[in-house]
């Protein structure tokens, strides 16, 4: 039986179609597939959408006036603003060019990512207020080589072991990694 040239049309879409779908139907099961050979991460381990960064991370400020919004545009309302460079925040969220960020009281909000620094600094148990932390000479040392009221910004030379080497105006020395404010338990820098 001959097939009329309307049918041959038809016949010839359906082909297409087939084509199409298990074409469709393959790239799905890949992408289902793909999670499988990703690397794994850390359980509970977040990811910025943005920059592809671990969240949440520190930072710190990279000027003197920085204002922190209530959204993630500049059209939202100014909650609070930043008067002082290189404080820590610590990272919680990305969105386009803009920040969730942390405060050491727990204050929460939005900065553009470009009034952020990479910079590690911290801020000397800031929970303790009223208390002079000593700063070693080495890291597990007893020799003090300067006593620090707690609240002083450092900057964060290196961290290992549970300890960090910190400097500042006048001083340059290890401190013990949980009494900083700016840097995790046992984070490697």
């Amino acid at each position: 039986m001959r097939m009329g040239r309307g049918q041959r049309i038809v016949s010839e879409q359906r082909a297409r179609q087939r084509v199409l779908i298990s074409g469709l139907v393959a790239l799905v099961l890949w992408l289902l597939a793909f999670p499988l050979v990703a690397p794994a991460r850390a359980a509970g381990e977040q990811i910025g959408p943005v920059t592809g960064l671990k969240l949440p991370r520190f930072a710190s400020l990279r000027y003197d006036k920085t204002n922190v919004r209530m959204g993630p545009t500049k059209l939202h309302e100014t909650a609070w603003i930043f008067q002082r460079a290189g404080l820590p925040v610590e990272i919680v969220a990305e969105s386009d060019t803009w920040r969730r960020i942390r405060d050491s009281e727990g204050g929460e909000g939005w900065v553009l990512a470009s009034l952020l620094s990479g910079r590690r600094t911290a801020l000397i148990a800031p929970w303790r207020r009223n208390e002079v932390l000593p700063l070693f000479a080495k890291a597990g040392s007893t020799e003090i080589v300067a006593k620090l009221q707690a609240g002083v910004l450092v900057n964060i030379k290196s961290c290992a072991a549970g300890w960090c080497r910190v400097h500042g105006d006048g001083f340059d020395g290890f401190l013990p990694q949980g009494d900083m404010w700016g840097v995790y338990p046992e984070e490697p820098l």
